[in-house]
Order: C-alpha cells, then sequence, then structure tokens
C-alpha cells in the first residue's frame, strides 16, 4: 500500500507566521525576502524533434484538441479556442506529465511518482500513475479548490494539502530529494515542457496563418512549450503571456529584467498563483515570451461566462485567462489563438458567475 514518505510529512522544519487568508480562508503566500533559483541547470528549449516525439509518445492518451471560433453571434471572429480541458483529466497537463513517465524506465517507474501542485499537475499525475500501475502523492496549496483536492483522490493519488509557504520550504530546501519516488519538477521538468510543446505543433498544423498566441503562465512550463515549439516553426508569431493582476509574478520579473517575487492576492485564477519566476526558467521565458500583460478579477469572471454561455466550454479562472486578454487587446493583434489551459471550478462558483451581469447585449 502506498504511503506518504516521511519527507513529505516532514515538509517544515521550523515554526512559521500564521499565513494571511485568501479565498474561502484558505492561505496565500506573503512576498518575502526569498531564493529564486530552484537548484537545478538552466532549463533548455525543447527540440522541435523532440517535440514531435513526444507527440507520437503520447498518442491514444492525450487528446488533440480542435481550434474552436469563439462564439460572436454570426459575426466573423479571429480568436480560436484550444480546449484543453477536454483532456482526460481536464486540463493540458497530462500532455507533460505523460511524456515524462512514458520517458523513464520500467525499473523507475515502479518507484511511484510525487510532485507539488495546485491541483491540475496532481489529477494528471494520478492519471498517469493509474494507467502505469504505480503509486502517485503529491503536495498541495490549502488554497487549492476542494473540488481538484477531490480529484486528485478520485484519480489514485493521495494528495498532502498544506500552507503554502510550506510547500515552498520543501521545494527550496531540496527536501524532495528525501523521497523514494521519482519526484516530477513542475515548474522547470524538461520532458513536461517538451510535452505541452506538442500544442504549438497542433497549432502550427491547423492553423498556419496565426499570428498571435495567448498563454496563461504560473510556473512558466506551458508558456515555455508553446513558445519554443512555435518559434522553431514560426517565429513571426507573438506570444502574449497572460497573468492574473493578483499574482503579476512574470510580469513584475521581465520589467525588473530579473527573476522578482511577488506579493500574491486572493484570485479565482489559483492554478497560476506562483509568486516568483525561477532562475532556471527565466532566460527561456524571455527568449520566447513577446509580451505579459495582466487580466484583473473581473475580465476573468466576464471570460467565464461569456465561454460557459456562448460557447458550452466550462473554463477554470487560469483558463480564461487568455481570452479575457485576447478581448481586451489593442485592435491589430492578427489571427489569435487562445489557450484554454483548464476546466476544474467549483460549481457554486460557476453558479455565481452564471448569474453575474456581464454587460453584453446578446445573451
Amino acid at each position: 500500500m502506498f504511503t506518504v514518505s516521511t519527507a513529505m510529512k516532514s515538509v517544515i522544519l521550523k515554526p512559521h507566521e500564521e499565513p494571511r487568508r485568501g479565498r474561502e480562508g484558505r492561505a496565500i503566500p506573503t512576498n518575502h525576502e526569498k531564493p529564486t533559483s530552484l537548484g537545478g541547470p538552466i532549463v533548455e528549449p525543447p527540440d522541435i524533434v523532440d517535440v514531435r516525439a513526444a507527440a507520437a509518445r503520447m498518442w491514444g492518451v492525450v487528446v488533440r484538441t480542435p481550434l474552436v471560433p469563439l462564439h460572436s453571434f454570426g459575426a466573423s471572429s479571429d480568436i480560436y479556442l484550444k480546449p484543453e480541458m477536454l483532456q482526460p483529466i481536464g486540463s493540458y497537463k497530462l500532455r507533460g506529465v505523460y511524456n515524462w513517465a512514458a520517458s523513464l524506465t520500467a525499473e523507475q517507474r515502479a518507484a511511484g511518482f510525487s510532485t507539488h501542485s495546485a491541483g491540475n499537475t496532481a489529477q494528471a499525475l494520478g492519471y498517469v500513475a493509474r494507467l502505469f500501475g504505480v503509486p502517485a502523492c503529491s503536495l498541495v496549496p490549502d488554497f487549492a479548490p476542494e473540488v481538484k483536492v477531490r480529484a486528485v483522490e478520485s484519480y489514485g493519488a493521495t494528495p498532502v494539502v498544506i500552507p503554502f509557504d510550506e510547500l515552498l520550504d520543501f521545494v527550496f530546501a531540496e527536501r524532495w530529494k528525501r523521497e523514494p519516488y521519482n519526484f516530477l519538477n513542475p515548474w522547470g521538468e524538461p520532458k513536461m515542457i517538451a510535452g505541452s510543446a506538442t500544442i504549438g505543433l497542433e497549432i502550427i498544423e491547423d492553423c498556419p496563418d496565426v499570428e498571435a498566441v495567448y498563454v496563461p503562465v504560473g510556473g512558466g512550463g506551458l508558456v515555455a512549450g508553446i513558445g519554443s515549439a512555435i518559434k522553431a516553426l514560426k517565429p513571426s508569431v507573438r506570444i502574449v503571456g497572460v497573468q492574473a493582476e493578483a499574482c503579476p509574478a512574470l510580469h513584475a520579473s521581465f520589467a525588473a529584467g530579473r527573476p522578482v517575487w511577488v506579493d500574491a492576492q486572493p484570485t479565482i485564477c489559483e492554478g497560476v498563483t506562483v509568486p516568483f519566476v525561477s532562475d532556471e526558467m527565466y532566460p527561456l521565458l524571455r527568449s520566447v515570451i513577446d509580451d505579459v500583460v495582466l487580466v484583473s478579477e473581473d475580465k476573468v469572471r466576464q471570460a467565464i461566462h461569456r465561454l460557459a454561455a456562448h460557447n458550452s466550454l466550462v473554463v477554470e479562472g487560469a483558463g480564461a485567462l487568455s481570452v479575457a486578454a485576447a478581448l481586451a487587446a489593442e485592435p491589430g493583434r492578427g489571427k489569435t489563438v487562445c489557450i484554454l489551459s483548464g476546466g476544474k471550478i467549483e460549481m457554486a462558483e460557476l453558479a455565481a458567475i452564471a448569474g453575474e451581469p456581464t454587460g453584453e447585449t446578446n445573451g
């Protein structure tokens, strides 16, 4: 029977301050003088050959999601949606997690998997672990929605819910090295980035005249993968990273010219609540992203409402960031693809958003 390791149980070795509380009373991170290095090598962009190999490796496991026009009541639309919540686990994370796990040897996989996650990576890890018949567990910050924690359990993985500052201590102190399991770094594992890059490959194949791609950004793995693939195949395409105003770590880092921490605030986009950019990821992100834009909570909620009401697509807060940003963009952004990264949202939250006025004149 699978048991959580001593290292993962003992994620903190010193007293910690009482964390501030965010939405639904969950702890949210605070901004202190903290390191930005995760201790590994600088992450290199995935080679397009590796991306094509990842696409072949995940054939039959991962859904090749379509490009769907944003509903515009019969008018021509230049915004297309890449609905990654149609993956079996409800998010794009399956691509990277499966590519990573399938690249391990059978002997390595037999030891089981572990990670840390706001919910979607942990769900993917549980799903993939079940495919390979091995155990899995994940640290989960206590601001993660209950719907995601329950889903992790449903896929057979063991969630260990802890305050976010304790999770960060586990990561920066490299306590994952004490794990008997194969640890997946969700903020910089090259095989995971190559798996995410298959989204970029599909976009270029299905929409060769694309001019801009809007991508939600948390730890940076998704936009690093998509940006690397698209820049390799069509360098003229603008890659736009999108963050919530409540947690603008990448935006602040680009403004500062170096990785920095931010003081994260409560947000419906908890899936991208990563309050820093790592030293290891920063050069790659800087090389493939053309612009970073911020979106307000109200605009995210309006995008969730619009996608559900008019495209019949249910997305979580982080998944709606790209559409919210594209709709607010200046004229001239050109033919645009928006990545809908995930769809795990509390039903009560979705119902509340559905009842909110949007200011739209149609529906």
